[in-house]
């Protein structure tokens, strides 16, 4: 838990100006940033050739017809399960990651990180850097400071618009709700929706930042027990570091044969972090493992002919090793990350071969309940069932139904005497089955109800049960 210094729970948040810095982890997060947000804002706007009837965006959510499309894949409402091995697989990548390097999802992947460094690259853009910045916040309200502010948050909230607008995308075919929304004939829904997100990724990035992280996400205090002594994580290396010293005072120090770390107290680290933490202090519940201030640390280091990577990708254990007088071992396979490496292998691969043969022939069947049954004038037993019979097929089928496990049985589908039901394409049909048995018949037999394609030969199989007195 983070507290205050008070005690308090919560820290009323101070403005932070993270200083920018270049290297290789402030490349890969331009990189990460720069494919995901392009995946985000794109994705709506491909296409995919269903064929006629249906819709030919690659990826939407329509919940008018209550399907799920990802390119060649449909899910249907009964194929909710898939969604549900996605999220499982999801976390147990999330677990994977942080057994392996800590929250490096965190500092390079989640959605509040991306879009706070792309609001923070737009305020550098706009106002400067963090100098700069820290000028302008102390100088009193002139015509310059109120213009750069206007277009510093006006190219915010045109980013949060779009932000949101895309999201809204996902759910509507693209270029049509695009064309709605200019000309102001989008439904209220639409333009409801996309006004909360703007607001909500406007007031994320752009204000709350670094408290999202240590305030509303549980991700930082679930990780601690996900992680152990391997874990790769961001450490400031406290055997090279110490004694701290500045540039002048370290060398005199040496010179007189005593010891001086690499650190020379010059808070790049600090300026650079995006949480305004020290990481020279240990790992803390705000930092987001995002490398930055191990990038300011190597620049400092370059200048000075010192060896990089006083701040680094450590583990615990290799810090006490050094300590120690011991080298360093890396211990990526561990019974933790075999687990979890397992675990995401085998739902991974049932979900994909189960969602590669999965049938696009479907029947549920519903007994009657009141009248369970029906004694005919001759002595014969009749029950009634609603059956739903479901096509996912790009097009029309006639498919057959025929009714198992009564020996003598007669059946009457309602509506198909030939007993082809014809369903159209993508689509389910409702229908009225009924099942007459032989006087004679008693107690509750088990049913099969089959329902075939006579043109592919695939089935699709229900249970239910046959009641007489």
């Amino acid at each position: 838990m983070v507290s205050a210094p008070n005690g308090a729970l919560y820290e009323a948040r101070r403005k932070i100006q993270p200083q920018a810095v270049r290297g290789r982890f402030r490349t890969a997060k331009w990189i990460i940033l720069a494919v995901t947000l392009a995946i985000y804002y794109i994705v709506p706007f491909l296409r995919w050739d269903r064929g006629p009837g249906a819709p030919s965006q690659a990826v939407l959510i329509d919940l008018d017809r209550g399907r799920f499309y990802v390119f060649f894949i449909e899910l249907w409402p009964q194929e909710v399960t898939y969604v549900m091995g996605l999220l499982i697989l999801a976390a147990l990548i999330l677990f994977l990651m942080n057994a392996v390097a800590g929250r490096i999802w965190c500092g390079y992947l989640c959605p509040q990180t991306v879009w706070t460094d792309l609001f923070l690259a737009v305020e550098r853009l706009v106002e400067g850097d963090r100098r700069a910045r820290l000028k302008l916040d102390a100088a009193p309200w002139s015509i310059e400071k109120v213009a750069l502010r206007t277009m510093k948050h006006a190219i915010w909230l045109l980013i949060a618009w779009w932000t949101g607008g895309a999201w809204v995308l996902y759910f509507a075919d693209a270029p049509t709700l695009v064309h709605r929304l200019a000309t102001f004939q989008a439904p209220p829904q639409a333009v409801f929706a996309i006004l909360t997100l703007t607001a909500t990724t406007y007031v994320l990035a752009g204000h709350m930042r670094e408290q999202v992280c240590t305030y509303m996400c549980p991700w930082p205090r679930i990780q601690g027990s996900l992680t152990d002594e391997h874990s790769l994580n961001i450490l400031y290396r406290v055997d090279r570091g110490e004694p701290r010293a500045s540039v002048k005072r370290s060398r005199a120090l040496r010179a007189a044969g005593q010891p001086a770390g690499d650190c020379v107290d010059c808070f790049a680290c600090v300026t650079a972090c995006p949480a305004g933490i020290d990481i020279r202090d240990g790992l803390q519940m705000p930092c987001i493992q995002c490398g930055l201030c191990a990038d300011a640390c190597d620049a400092v280091m370059v200048k000075l002919g010192r060896p990089t990577g006083l701040i680094a990708y450590d583990t615990e254990a290799n810090c006490r090793r050094r300590a120690a007088g011991q080298p360093p071992v890396r211990k990526i396979l561990r019974p933790r990350t075999i687990a979890y490496g397992l675990l995401v292998a085998g739902i991974g691969g049932f979900m994909l071969t189960t969602l590669a043969t999965r049938s696009f022939t479907g029947v549920n069947v519903l007994h009657d309940r009141n009248p369970l049954f029906v004694t005919l004038s001759e002595g014969g037993i009749r029950n009634g069932y609603t059956v739903r019979v479901i096509n996912k097929r790009p097009f029309a089928r006639d498919l057959t139904l025929a009714v198992e496990g009564l020996p003598g049985a007669r059946t009457d589908i309602v509506g198909a005497p030939e007993g082809e039901i014809a369903v159209p394409a993508d689509a389910t049909r409702e229908i009225r089955v009924l099942v007459f048995a032989p006087p004679g018949t008693a107690g509750s037999i088990p049913l099969t109800f089959r329902l075939a394609d006579p043109v592919s030969g695939e089935t699709a199989l229900a249970q239910d049960h046959f009641k007489a007195p």
